[in-house]
């Protein structure tokens, strides 16, 4: 999931050097989106004691 993140926030960065701006703003909305997704999932995780960092 992290992987598609990092490819996602470097098409937007390189979309809108090019003027790309409908590009750069799907592709950084979307990358956006993930990383809410895995933010919530790490804190609930964490809350039900899944991960434990040891």
């Amino acid at each position: 999931m992290l992987e598609i993140i990092v490819i996602l926030l470097i098409i937007a960065a390189i979309a809108s050097l090019l003027g790309l701006r409908g590009v750069a703003g799907a592709a950084g909305g979307l990358a956006k989106f993930l990383i809410f997704l895995v933010l919530v999932g790490v804190l609930v995780l964490l809350f039900f004691g899944v991960i434990v960092f040891a």
